[in-house]
């Protein structure tokens, strides 16, 4: 049940619904934190109106307390409440708007404060690390922090921006205390959002700056800002973790990592890590944030043994074994490094092979191949998600096959790491709506269409259903064949159905051993739907399951005709 705010502030709505008719546009949050277990001030982006709006959060934990002028209001943020990114929604009668999403940290928030354009009017910031929690709000904008850092210590900065939906392609750079340009970044492996890394060769004062262009790109190249330029800037000169070794974890027990990354004063102990995937997470990830570290890494979670790579190995004789299922950790550390593995395979049992590198944020343009004892090449592939690449293969005979990684441009560095995993590939389903909200009027019918995407033979029939449907609002049974890829959810409401606006589920449920699947929209896409007309194809949370249903007031009686 929502908390008493909530259903004050929906009950103001619904007097003022007919007079509008339209849904709240909820665009950013700023800042696009809030503190665990504090009140915090934010204001709200986007066309609201009437003021003020009801808000949900995907986590009833969070509450949302607006003042008496837009766009102003307290977020009260339990102690409870996890960590991460959170899905946030304005709502009305009419409807609601796309989730944009709200961080949670443990941490106190820094706020950016103008002015500070030019790198010798700099915002001082007198710890580290930090985030700041900063806006490019006009034309031409750039924001500038000064620091101390001491000789030899390396400045770790990284930008969420496109990652939040802000349409900005954010750059950064360092300056020394003269304005010297020292390092810049523009994007990063994983994004549109920069990160860098720089060691300072003497002590002293240094200034990070932040600028950004349109998202997607325009002909006007020149420094872009507006109310929806929202941006989150990480700054440590303290331990950073990049990377583990192996670069993944085995799913349902420990496995030993050891940790790499900046600022170690020491080799840190290997740590012991069970994963645990959550269900608000990327699928196939975990979450890995050791004991001293104060930013978490996601780590892909996989079946089997995690085993690291030993060199010499580009020959056939070299080739260390892999298991299936099972993965590997490696680097291509010279220009012409190709790397093998042995693996046995038996005929007609299909296997997948795949390479996470820009996946997990490495610069490395790979290729993957399988060759058989004879060293005779069988498939290869250099592009399958991203830049990475995969093989579905089903043998033609039984013994020994092996595992290529090499590098498309011949380059080499240690830091052009991958994993490798092999698999018997297993059924799954996908199921997914193509929108985030749904309406149904009194007396009427909606559909709601449902994608089953079938993967490696998954062919279990389903049973669609709804939770959360208000009491007018039926949904009519589905029974989905073996075979469909997609089906039909119809929502009837009563002719005198109530007005109604809030979160609903929709399930998938095998009829057989009743395992259920949530359909979820996904916002990370490369079409018009979330924000841009290109799409974010990252975001720091990207499924949501919360679906959302209307049934809107009935429209005004029309005047009688004299």
């Amino acid at each position: 049940m929502n908390p008493p705010v909530f259903r004050l502030l929906g009950a103001a709505l619904l007097i003022a619904g007919c007079l509008h008719a339209a849904a709240p546009e909820l665009d950013h949050l700023f800042p696009a934190a809030v503190q665990q277990g504090v009140t915090n001030a934010i204001a709200l982006v986007g066309t609201l109106d009437p003021w003020p709006p009801s808000l949900w959060a995907d986590d009833p934990g969070i509450r949302f307390l607006p003042a008496t002028n837009a766009p102003s209001l307290s977020v009260i943020v339990d102690a409870t409440v996890p960590a991460g990114p959170h899905w946030i929604r304005a709502h009305s009668p009419q409807g609601a708007s796309s989730p944009r999403l709200l961080i949670v940290t443990p941490h106190p928030l820094v706020l950016e404060h103008e002015p500070n354009d030019d790198f010798r009017k700099a915002q001082p910031l007198d710890s580290l690390p930090t985030v700041v929690e900063g806006r490019l709000e006009k034309s031409g904008d750039v924001d500038s922090f000064s620091m101390e850092v001491r000789s030899g210590q390396t400045l770790v900065a990284w930008v969420d921006a496109y990652t939040l939906m802000t349409p900005l392609d954010m750059a950064m750079r360092v300056l020394d205390e003269r304005g010297n340009q020292v390092a810049w970044n523009h994007d990063s492996v994983r994004s549109f959002d920069p990160a860098l890394s720089w060691t300072a060769p003497v002590s002293g004062k240094v200034i990070v700056q932040v600028f950004g262009f349109s998202y997607p790109a325009d002909s006007d190249v020149r420094f872009a800002g507006s109310a929806r330029g929202i941006y989150r800037l990480h700054l440590s000169t303290g331990p950073v973790l990049q990377h583990t070794l192996p670069l993944g974890a085995q799913r349902g027990t420990n496995t030993s990592l050891t940790l790499h990354g900046w600022n170690l004063e020491s080799a840190p102990a290997p740590v012991a890590f069970r994963p645990v995937e959550r269900d608000s997470g990327r699928p196939g990830f975990a979450e890995f944030q050791p004991t001293g570290f104060r930013d978490a890494i996601e780590l892909p979670v996989g079946d089997g043994p995690e085993r690291v790579e030993s060199e010499p190995n580009d020959t056939r004789e070299q080739a260390g074994a892999v298991e299936i299922p099972g993965a590997v950790s490696g680097d291509l550390n010279h220009a012409e490094d190709v790397d093998r593995f042995r693996f046995v395979a038996k005929k007609g049992e299909a296997i997948t092979l795949e390479v996470q590198a820009t996946r997990l944020g490495f610069p490395l343009d790979s290729w993957l191949a399988v060759e058989d004892a004879s060293g005779k090449e069988l498939v290869r592939n250099d592009d399958a998600t991203g830049a990475d690449p995969r093989i579905e293969w089903t043998p033609t005979q039984d013994g020994i096959h092996y595992a290529v990684v090499g590098n498309l441009v011949h380059t080499g560095g240690t830091d052009l790491r991958y994993r490798l995993q092999l698999r018997h590939p297993s059924p799954e389903l996908q199921s997914t709506v193509a929108d985030h909200a749904f309406s149904v009027e009194a007396g009427k019918t909606t559909e709601i269409k449902v994608t089953l995407t079938r993967i490696q033979g998954f062919n279990a029939p389903l049973r669609l259903r709804a939770t959360g449907l208000p009491t007018d609002v039926e949904a009519l049974p589905v029974e989905v064949a073996a075979t469909a890829a997609d089906a039909v959810l119809k929502l009837v409401a009563k002719t005198n159905a109530a007005p109604f606006s809030g979160p609903i589920r929709i399930l998938a449920t095998e009829t057989g051993s009743g395992r259920e699947h949530q359909v979820v929209h996904s916002l990370a896409a490369t079409g018009e739907n979330n924000g841009v007309p290109q799409g974010f194809s990252r975001l720091l949370r990207e499924r949501i399951a919360d679906l959302w249903l209307t049934v809107p007031p009935p429209a005004p009686a029309k005047p009688a005709a004299k």
